[in-house]
């Protein structure tokens, strides 16, 4: 049976209120948009990072998954820090890291400098990672806090489309990636200068929005606190709706000690699934179709225009089924979409294996599909990113952002952050590797055996957290034996 909506003081809402709710999560999700577009612009670049850097196979894989380390070193950080001073001072800091890195990446003239920039893009990529789940968990009301969280991996998709659609507009007008642009310098570094403009817009919004309320009652802020939440709420019970939030929080500073489960003084076991959820979102592949789609493709025997723009093409798939997911995450539920998307991914990924191992070889001795199989790997492909798009792209930030207790949410959300990351970073790191040593078919492989094992995974240790309040998922998980 589904448990009611008790989150009083923030469900009574009029249009206003949930207008005020949706600006806040836009705007946090902002982040997320900077999170997708920094993760997807290097895609149309890797091989001109090749060229300009004389980098071998290994070179251009820490080219590009260098991000990553900062990502894992950002998560880790900006979940304590969010909780020492607060959810917007670290998305503001979070800003003007994106417009640093996007600036460094575009003038880099070396891969030590390119690196130095891309780690910097990481710290912000994976602080937006864990602070706007957490922040749009907190002002959310019960009963569309699936929705709103959602909005985070919507934003993501959108800036890996519109980083996709940027690469092969400015690819298209120079000629190549490789080849000069605007004002005498190269379409790449132009790819990496456009994210200036929305990390400067996420900049100015962060100045016009609150605090997140039930960080200021963990900071002894209760009046600060009571102001914003009336500003959510026409409920008259703030006093009430505070102490719910107190009664779930531990005196003393939030320090990385309180993933500690009281009763037993081991790790808590919801951090243990947070941390299973992280890890295996990463190894069903997902992102080799990102930060590799172009280089897949011309691998496959695609032109590097028609790469460029099947990565397009992934990008709308991407955005319609987030859409559908924010449909449904709060009609269905986080764990039936888990399910069915972990056995959907897995079946694509199988599908691929298949196509890539059984492809011919030309002359070159590079992959080469035949129009048929090509068209069937590119179903397949943008079929699995559909299932991924509906399921574990949005539903594991929105678990991460609501599945912890108060009093460690930041905690474990920068365990679970650092997790992610470095399963990303070594997915991408080895995938260049793999494709010249094994091939695509049984990297692909592998890949769909992680789906099974994710499916298996939330069945067995995953609860559903639809409709039901921080405080109440708070006290119960305290009170549930390791």
């Amino acid at each position: 049976m589904e448990e009611p909506d008790t989150d009083k003081s923030l469900t009574d809402l009029d249009s206003d209120n949930v207008g005020k709710i949706l600006f806040l999560s836009l705007v946090a999700a902002l982040g997320g948009f900077l999170f997708g577009f920094d993760s997807g612009v290097i895609n149309g670049t890797v091989d001109a990072l090749q060229a300009e850097f004389n980098s071998g196979d290994v070179g251009t894989g820490f080219n590009v998954a260098s991000m990553l380390l900062g990502c894992a070193v950002g998560a880790f950080f900006a979940g304590n820090i969010a909780d020492k001073f607060g959810r917007r001072p670290a998305m503001i800091v979070t800003a003007l890291a994106f417009i640093v890195s996007a600036w460094g990446s575009g003038v880099s003239s070396g891969s030590v400098e390119f690196v130095f920039f891309r780690i910097t893009g990481g710290l912000a990529v994976g602080a937006a990672s864990i602070l706007a789940p957490a922040y749009i968990s907190e002002i959310a009301p019960a009963g569309i806090r699936g929705s709103l969280g959602t909005l985070q991996q919507l934003m993501i998709v959108i800036g890996l489309f519109m980083a996709f659609m940027s690469n092969y507009l400015i690819a298209g007008a120079a000629g190549s990636a490789h080849e000069v642009f605007w004002f005498g310098f190269d379409a790449w570094q132009w790819m990496y200068w456009v994210e200036i403009l929305p990390a400067s817009l996420f900049f100015g919004s962060l100045l016009f929005i609150p605090e997140s309320p039930r960080y200021l009652v963990a900071a002894d802020k209760e009046d600060e606190a009571r102001t914003v939440i009336n500003t959510l709420s026409t409920a008259d019970n703030t006093d009430e709706k505070i102490a719910d939030i107190r009664s779930t929080l531990q005196s003393g500073r939030p320090s990385m000690s309180d993933i500690i489960h009281k009763h037993t003084g081991k790790i808590h076991p919801l951090v243990w699934i947070g941390l299973g959820l992280a890890a295996l979102q990463q190894f069903t592949g997902i992102n080799v179709v990102f930060y590799y789609g172009a280089t897949l493709w011309q691998a496959a025997g695609f032109t590097e225009s028609t790469s460029l723009f099947s990565n397009v093409v992934t990008g709308v798939v991407n955005i319609g089924f987030t859409l559908v997911a924010l449909y449904l995450i709060d009609r269905l539920g986080r764990k039936p979409l888990l399910l069915v998307g972990a056995l959907g991914q897995a079946v694509m990924l199988g599908v691929l294996a298949v196509i890539f191992g059984t492809g011919a070889e030309g002359a070159s001795g590079n992959l080469q599909l035949g129009p048929t199989m090509g068209t069937a790997a590119l179903v397949a492909a943008n079929t699995y990113v559909a299932f991924f798009a509906v399921s574990w792209g949005p539903v594991m930030w929105v678990m991460l952002g609501e599945m912890f207790p108060n009093r460690m949410r930041g905690a474990a959300l920068a365990l679970a952050g650092v997790v992610q990351w470095l399963s990303n970073f070594t997915i991408t790191m080895t995938f260049p590797i793999m494709l010249d040593s094994i091939g695509l078919g049984i990297s692909y492989a592998i890949y769909s055996a992680f789906g099974i094992v994710a499916y298996f995974f939330v069945r067995a240790f995953v609860k559903e957290t639809k409709g039901r309040t921080l405080e109440d998922m708070s006290r119960e998980a305290e009170e549930t034996p390791a």
